[in-house]
């Protein structure tokens, strides 16, 4: 393998093909930026194992559409989302309709989303190379040198990090929290499907999220059930007729029964986020920037965000690295801080019991929903974010 060809002072060298690292590197070819070479440390075939389910809302799916990686036939509708919280009253329901939107969002598989993000960069003649890591970087003059795993070294104008991950396995950041929670997410179908809804259920235990999703053909929702490790541990080891029994009493009897469940994974939960997401020439998106509580479905269009701004700036040839770095530090600190605090708070202001608390989270949702303004806005932050 060489790299000649696609690596020197104008190249810009990214770490990781999944979505928000591919959403880059379309950008840039968008905007007539500096080429970019895509590096993962995965098999290209390893995306065809991923069961999870993304949440991308309006504003993420313009940005794909943009970039040729938009496949409707792919993505399933959120055109309502129902919050309360359990055993309590106070409710809050957004819909599409009231903002003149198809949809609020949309749910899609990753595998399918990684796929298409992955032939598009093949067909605007992005190289990616999979299974390379990045072991060391060093700082030249007038860009970076990065060694890989096989011993090849390329030169590059920038590094940008996108390699994502999960919580449990980051290296940890300078903002850490750990929410003692883990996430079983699976996909299951119930006896009274309420089409393009959405819910979000706030338990004592952490928030229960069921999105409208399509698997193989077949209507469903896909569910992200947050609770404390060690009920994680259980819930993702029962049989099926227990893990819906157990899913049913927890979430109510709005559907009806919970009829069928796939397979389940469980994932550790925790914020990790860094202070500022440029330093030098190297810069971080998407979750090498900040981990996020699932909470809200914030963490891909943030990232997806971040994605975008950072192409703007890099193409623009004025910029040298210093000011580069400065203006994306202060281009997403914003929006970074008002996702971060959101997604940081909800899953611990509704998981406390204190009598207190419960009273003013009821009052909170009911008057959200009787309140069209302060309504709006959140709509507005989790479809677009604070540009």
């Amino acid at each position: 393998m060489t790299h000649a060809a696609h690596s020197g002072a104008d190249t810009v060298l990214v770490c990781g093909a999944g979505p928000v690292g591919c959403a880059f590197a379309l950008l840039m070819n968008e905007f007539g930026g500096p080429s970019t070479l895509v590096v993962d440390a995965r098999p290209d075939e390893a995306i065809r194992g991923d069961a999870r389910m993304l949440a991308l809302s309006h504003g993420s799916r313009v940005l794909l559409e943009r970039v040729g990686a938009w496949q409707a036939s792919l993505a399933t509708p959120i055109e309502r989302i129902h919050v309360s919280q359990r055993g309590h009253f106070g409710r809050t329901f957004l819909q599409a309709s009231d903002y003149s939107l198809p949809a609020l969002g949309y749910v899609v598989p990753y595998a399918a989303l990684a796929k298409s993000l992955r032939a598009r960069l093949r067909e605007v003649g992005v190289v990616t190379q999979f299974g390379q890591t990045v072991q060391e970087v060093a700082q030249l003059e007038d860009g970076l040198a990065a060694r890989f795993s096989g011993g090849q070294e390329i030169r590059a104008r920038y590094l940008v990090h996108a390699e994502g991950g999960l919580y449990g396995t980051q290296t940890r950041q300078p903002r850490v929290r750990d929410y003692r929670q883990s996430a079983v997410t699976s996909f299951v179908t119930v006896e009274h499907p309420l089409a393009n809804q959405a819910w979000e259920r706030f338990t004592a235990h952490g928030p229960l999220a069921l999105l409208p999703a399509h698997l193989d053909g077949v209507a469903g929702l896909a569910l992200v059930w947050c609770c404390a490790p060690e009920d994680g541990i259980r819930r993702a080891g029962l049989s099926d007729d227990a893990f819906l029994a157990e899913l049913h009493d927890c979430f109510g009897d709005r559907l009806g029964a919970f009829l069928t469940s796939g397979p389940r994974q469980l994932f550790e939960l925790g914020l990790n986020a860094a202070d500022e997401s440029a330093r030098g020439r190297e810069f971080a998106i998407g979750n090498a920037a900040q981990t996020l509580h699932p909470v809200a479905g914030q963490g891909l269009n943030l990232g997806l965000r971040d994605a975008t701004t950072l192409a703007q700036l890099m193409a623009d040839s004025r910029l040298d690295a210093p000011e580069l770095a400065a203006r994306f530090n202060d281009a997403r600190r914003m929006d970074r801080a008002a996702t971060i605090r959101v997604t940081d708070l909800l899953p611990r202001v509704f998981a406390s019991r204190l009598a207190a608390v419960t009273g003013l989270r009821a009052a909170a949702l009911t008057l959200l929903d009787l309140l069209p303004t302060p309504r709006r806005l959140l709509a507005r932050h989790m479809m677009d974010g604070l540009r």
